[in-house]
Parts: C-alpha cells; sequence; structure tokens
C-alpha cells in the first residue's frame, strides 16, 4: 500500500481525521523508564527508539486521550506505526492499560485506532504479557457496560489485532488494510493474501464494515450515538405491518400468504422502521449468514435498537451465532432487542451440520432467554418451527395478518404421520398455525395491523 494512502496516516492525522475543529486532548501515563537497551539489555534498542522518535515526533507507539466525534465523547487511543511499526512494549502497555482506565474513570466509551505489527521483539515475554494487560483492561470496560469500538488501519497484525482490533464490540476496517493474526513476514509463502485484508476479514465474518476514510467520521459519530454509554432503554416500538392482508380462513391460506413472493421482507421492514442502519456481520468464527440481518439501528423519534432479522430464508449456524452476539451486546449496553422472525426453519444441510447448527441455535436461545433488556418479536412471514423460535421473545412476540408461526412444515408434518401429499392442508389447518390461532394459544400477544 503507498506510503501516502489513508490507511498509513500517522496517529495524530488519524485521530484529527475523526476530531476535527472540536480538538483532543491528549493524555500520558505516569512515566516508567525503561533500564538501558529495554528489560533485555538488547544492543541498540535505546538508539532504535531514538531515532523512532525523531521521525515521528512521538514517544512510544500510542497516543491516546479524550476527544469528541460528531457530537459525542469519547477516549482515543491511536497507534503510530512509524514508531517502531507501531509494536507493543512495556511502556505501549503503559499507555494502553490508562488509555481503558480512562474509559472507564469517566465512563466514555473506547475508540481504537489500530495499526500494529504485533509484540516489540526487543524485549521479549516482557512486550508479549502486555497483551494480558490489554484483555484485563478490555474485561473491566465490558463488565462497566461501557462500548469499544476498533478501527483497524494497514497494517493490524499481530497481538493487537488479536487484543484492541478483535476483541473489540463493534470492528471497522479501512479499505486495502492488511489485517490478519499473522503478519506478511511470517505467514505461509502461498497463503492467499485476500485473508489477510480488510476485504477478506469481511467475507470471513471477523469485520462489521469496511469503510471509506472520507465516510468513517459520520459512520463512527452514529456508532457512539448507538451504543452509549446509556441506562436501560424502554422496549423498542412496534413496527406496524408492511401488507394489508386479511386474516386467513384456514391454516393453508396461512401458509400460502407467508409464503407469497410478494409479502414485504425484512429488508423493508427495517428500512421503514430506521432512518439509520449501523450492520453487525459475522460471526467472529469465521462465517456470515446472508440471510439474517444484524445491528444496531437509529429512530427519529426514539432512542437506538439492536436488530436481528430472518429474510426468509433456512437460517444458518452462523446467523444464530451473530444473532447471539448481537443480542448479548445490547445487553450488556443497555439497548432494547427488535427481532423480526421469517424463516422456513433452521438450514439442515450436511454443512449446517458440520457447522454446529444444533449449538448455535441453542446458544441463540440462551441469549434471548438471558437478555436483562427488553426484547420485542415481530413474526413477519414464515415461524418455520425452533429455527423461527430461537429468536422469539417469550411473551413478547406479534405477528403480522400474513405469517404463520408451526412446530413444523405442513408438509414435513404430514410426511412423518405418513399422509399423502394431499393432506398437507388439512394437516396445516390441524396445526392451528394461523395468526388468530397463535393469539387464542396465547403464542402472541396481539396481531399487528
Amino acid at each position: 500500500m503507498p506510503a501516502d494512502s489513508p490507511a498509513r496516516a500517522t496517529a495524530r492525522e488519524t485521530i484529527a481525521l475523526l476530531t476535527g475543529a472540536a480538538g483532543f486532548t491528549e493524555h500520558r501515563p505516569p512515566s516508567h523508564p525503561l533500564p538501558p537497551d529495554g528489560p533485555l539489555g538488547w544492543a541498540g534498542y535505546d538508539a532504535a527508539r531514538e531515532r523512532a522518535g525523531t521521525r515521528t515526533g512521538e514517544e512510544e507507539s500510542v497516543v491516546y486521550g479524550t476527544g469528541v466525534v460528531g457530537d459525542r465523547a469519547c477516549v482515543l487511543l491511536a497507534f503510530e506505526f512509524g514508531f517502531l511499526g507501531g509494536s507493543l512494549g512495556r511502556l505501549t502497555g503503559d499507555r494502553l492499560a490508562a488509555a481503558y482506565e480512562l474509559a472507564l474513570t469517566r465512563r466514555l466509551p473506547l475508540l481504537a485506532l489500530v495499526a500494529t505489527g504485533g509484540s516489540r521483539m526487543q524485549e521479549g515475554m516482557v512486550a508479549l504479557t502486555q497483551l494480558q494487560r490489554v484483555a484485563a483492561a478490555s474485561t473491566r470496560l465490558r463488565a462497566a457496560g461501557l462500548p469499544q469500538i476498533a478501527v483497524v488501519r494497514d497494517p493490524t497484525t499481530g497481538g493487537g489485532w488479536a487484543t484492541v482490533g478483535a476483541g473489540a464490540d463493534v470492528v471497522l476496517a479501512l479499505p486495502g488494510a492488511q489485517v490478519g493474526f499473522a503478519g506478511s513476514r511470517v505467514r505461509p509463502a502461498d497463503a492467499d493474501p485476500h485473508a489477510y485484508s480488510a476485504e477478506g476479514q469481511f467475507a470471513a465474518g471477523q469485520v462489521d464494515a469496511v469503510v471509506p476514510p472520507g465516510e468513517l467520521a459520520r459512520a463512527l459519530t452514529h456508532w457512539l450515538r448507538a451504543l452509549g454509554p446509556h441506562g436501560a432503554l424502554p422496549a423498542a416500538p412496534l413496527p406496524g405491518a408492511l401488507s394489508a392482508a386479511r386474516l386467513p380462513e384456514t391454516g393453508r391460506e396461512a401458509v400460502a400468504a407467508a409464503r407469497d413472493p410478494r409479502r414485504p421482507r425484512a429488508e423493508a421492514y427495517l428500512a421503514d422502521y430506521f432512518g439509520v442502519r449501523l450492520p453487525l456481520h459475522g460471526d467472529r468464527c469465521g462465517g456470515a449468514d446472508p440471510g439474517l440481518l444484524c445491528g444496531f439501528g437509529l429512530r427519529a423519534d426514539g432512542p437506538p435498537v439492536a436488530y436481528v432479522a430472518q429474510c426468509g430464508t433456512p437460517t444458518r449456524p452462523a446467523g444464530y451465532r451473530a444473532a447471539a452476539r448481537t443480542i448479548r451486546l445490547a445487553d450488556r449496553l443497555g439497548v432494547p432487542v427488535l427481532t423480526l422472525v421469517d424463516t422456513p426453519g433452521a438450514a439442515n444441510d450436511a454443512e449446517a451440520e458440520r457447522a454446529g447448527a444444533g449449538a448455535a441455535i441453542a446458544d441463540a436461545f440462551a441469549a434471548v432467554a438471558e437478555a436483562r433488556v427488553p426484547v420485542t418479536t415481530l413474526v413477519i412471514g414464515e415461524g418455520g418451527s425452533g429455527g423461527a423460535l430461537a429468536l422469539a421473545a417469550p411473551d413478547n412476540t406479534h405477528v403480522t395478518a400474513d405469517s404463520y408461526f408451526s412446530v413444523i412444515a405442513p408438509e414435513l408434518a404430514a410426511a412423518i404421520l405418513k399422509r399423502p401429499p394431499s393432506e398437507t392442508g388439512a394437516t396445516a389447518d390441524q396445526l392451528r398455525l394461523r395468526p388468530q390461532d397463535l393469539l387464542e394459544l396465547g403464542f402472541a400477544r396481539s396481531i399487528v395491523s
């Protein structure tokens, strides 16, 4: 990547890109000087540090302090890659720990602008153990209900990626940035370079969005507003139905209405409900399900709401894991959750089984059950068995007139009962899966019109 690329901007240039006229107030931790040539007595280390300081004007590879992005105060920390490759040593650890502590003390979000090559060889294990300090500081911030956002720049590799970067609640990346645990000099010679890029990490569900530098300040302003901090908020207001469908007279009519390709899908509901949507992408385990949309949304008339929305396709294990991740993050930050249910069921192919379908569905059930914030569910189409129920809020599920919910699809029920296909409709009637049936059975609280 060219040296003048925005992804290779200095730490202070990156901070200024975000804070603008609002400015930035730098902080410095108490001074704890290193022994000559560092803890290992590495010959020439002091001279290398001095050259790095002369070249960059910095004393260490991290700059931190308080600032305002958009209209939101936060703690910013930025890596200076020009200072020994943005590597982590003991003094870097002091600054990182102080930045997290500053966010904790002032109850502010932490925004990390990462560009690092990993731990500093010249300090050996002393450098490596700084990752444990960062992990502990991050855990304390998480326990306090304070959000962490990372912007990964070029390059972001090694332990810095595996702690400050990938350990954040939301991970944004600059286009073309090298991102990965293995740096360019230590990965296999035949490794696919795309896997170590911002775009490759996005495809693998490790990065939430790839954001051009010119759009970064606006995106972060939205994210800071959505994530807080703030106390527990009221339940998400219920979306209105986007279809004027009448209530079905029979079970087979209910199934046909829910499967009608002209029926509004999740994308239409989310577009109508939110003014701004901030997607969370992927399960952080190497997968992403395009048939399940997750994220946080902003409305003109109220507080932020987290959303999990099925798009009418069988939900894959990566989708359930992403849903659980979103619900737990919202719960920790005190943000109410809206789920839109619309799936014929969980994906049941061999690949889904190998990817841990059962465990992923179980985790989604657990995330909903554990949530302390209100979870509101609207069934907007098919409610296919446990694959749909995993994202439905007990005692707070509502249905539209063009939806149904069933213990099993009518076709499968008929097959299990050894009935001919001609009896599928009658079986649908017996299952009592219509919206009005769901209301009468106590599963649904209301039919939304």
